[in-house]
């Protein structure tokens, strides 16, 4: 393992176990329009991508031209649905507190909802000043312009970057960047499923809980007189 100056979390469905709520609802919504897909269809093939380039594929995929309100009506009753269920990973907060090394966030989703969300959760004061999203960058995932972005802000070389991701879309982001990627499969998205995989979008390191990390990478966090980080 290289050594880590910098630790790059994904947002949604690292951070914050948003996919599953984001998926449910693009489901129930396109269903409404005659396209029917599930969410390992999703998981495959919409996570960790920015959502106009989501409604730019399901209208190329399914030959179908949505109405003009739909991004907007979908962002706002998803927000909504935020506010009642969304939650941190378990965890999170306490790895955050052992760090001992900076961490920053890299993500597909936009800086409103992205704060949004930080406010819905109360983790505001831990990443103030620390995101990059695909708002700062011309090409989204799987390109690697985010994971590079957010590593230059930070004044770290790549190759001394660990990006956390759980999609295919940003994990090939990280390994195009030259990261060592882990994938985190914990997220309630992946609940009762196998998490998606491609030969192309095979990550350094795997893991479900945060708690793994203290022995994972012990060099990267403040392990407590009990052997763990309490995450």
């Amino acid at each position: 393992m290289p050594e880590i100056q910098l630790v790059i979390f994904d947002f949604d469905g690292v951070v914050v176990d948003s996919e599953v709520i984001s998926a449910r609802m693009l489901v129930a919504e396109l269903a409404e329009y005659g396209v029917e897909i599930d969410l390992p269809y999703v998981a495959q093939h919409f996570l960790g991508r920015s959502y106009p380039v989501v409604l730019e594929q399901i209208r190329r995929e399914f030959a179908i031209t949505l109405p003009q309100g739909f991004e907007a009506d979908y962002r706002a009753r998803l927000v909504a649905a935020f506010g009642k269920e969304l939650k941190v990973m378990p965890g999170l907060t306490e790895t955050l507190e052992a760090l001992t090394v900076p961490y920053v966030i890299a993500t597909s989703s936009s800086p409103a909802r992205v704060a949004q969300s930080m406010e819905i959760v109360g983790l505001t004061r831990y990443f103030e000043g620390r995101i990059t999203t695909a708002a700062e960058v011309t090409h989204g995932k799987p390109a690697p312009d985010l994971p590079l972005r957010a590593a230059e802000k930070a004044g770290v070389a790549p190759e001394n970057c660990l990006l956390l991701e759980d999609s295919l879309a940003g994990i090939r982001a990280g390994l195009a960047a030259g990261m060592m990627v882990w994938q985190f499969t914990g997220g309630s998205h992946f609940k009762g499923m196998e998490p998606p995989s491609a030969p192309d979008a095979q990550p350094h390191q795997a893991f479900a809980k945060f708690a793994e990390l203290a022995h994972l990478a012990p060099q990267l966090l403040k392990i407590g007189a009990d052997g763990g980080t309490g995450a």
